[in-house]
């Protein structure tokens, strides 16, 4: 089964950093993009952060001077660096990775655990 494992939330005061992992397994169809989510209590989940196969970003608009996401090397894993964090950056963060799972190119997307993070005054 495909399995989505993230590691590195925790609790830092404001201004402090935290690197983010998600480790993604148990197919052997291709990882295509792979993306951070984050959700507050009764709000919708939003992007934060996404990457494709290549290599490409795209950042929500908040978090683009701070943030940054990237890919590794074997393109299953995907991580996030977060700079000058916010109280306002407190939420649960979700891991997702899209994959190509026939040859006309259909795309389903897993997901992760979700993991907290929380930044305090």
């Amino acid at each position: 089964q495909v399995q989505l494992v993230e590691s590195g939330g925790g609790s830092v005061q404001a201004g402090g950093s935290l690197r983010l992992s998600c480790a993604a397994s148990g197919t052997r169809f291709s990882f295509d993009a792979m993306a951070w989510y984050r959700q507050a209590p009764g709000k919708q989940r939003e992007l934060v952060a996404a990457v494709t196969s290549s290599g490409s970003t795209n950042y929500e608009d908040s978090v683009k001077d701070r943030f940054t996401s990237s890919r590794g090397n074997a393109r299953n894993t995907v991580y996030l660096q977060m700079n000058r964090l916010k109280p306002e950056d407190t939420d649960v963060y979700y891991c997702s990775a899209d994959l190509i799972v026939n040859v006309e190119g259909a795309r389903r997307t897993f997901w992760g655990q979700g993991t907290q993070v929380t930044v305090t005054q």
